[in-house]
């Protein structure tokens, strides 16, 4: 494992490990926030496992996503309004649970 990677898995597990506390408090802007910068992490670890690289932007992130990685890119599509809305708007539990599935699935899709 690179250094790249063992980074990108510790910072999954920190952030995944800080939504649970928040969704569990009831804090859903912060799982909201928390959850997509999880499934980002677990976006960018795939990205660099399957081709060798982690992007180096959102904008990057997602054309990679969409040109290379569309199942990926279809979930972080949807979920990244959730993620600006979470600075301006109150989160609510459904919106924190969609993201939160949704990093489980990918989480899954990596074996991690």
């Amino acid at each position: 494992m690179d250094e790249h990677e063992r980074i990108l898995l510790d910072n999954f597990k920190e952030y995944w490990d800080s939504a649970e506390d928040a969704f569990r408090k009831g804090s859903f802007n912060s799982a909201t926030t928390l959850y997509f910068k999880t499934i980002v992490a677990l976006c960018d670890l795939f990205v660099l496992r399957k081709d060798g690289f982690v992007p180096s932007s959102h904008t990057h992130r997602f054309r990679v996503l969409e040109e290379k990685h569309k199942s990926l890119y279809i979930i972080a599509d949807r979920d990244f309004p959730f993620y600006q809305d979470s600075y301006t708007k109150k989160m609510d539990k459904e919106a924190a649970q969609l993201l939160k599935d949704d990093a489980e699935t990918i989480r899954k899709m990596l074996g991690v």
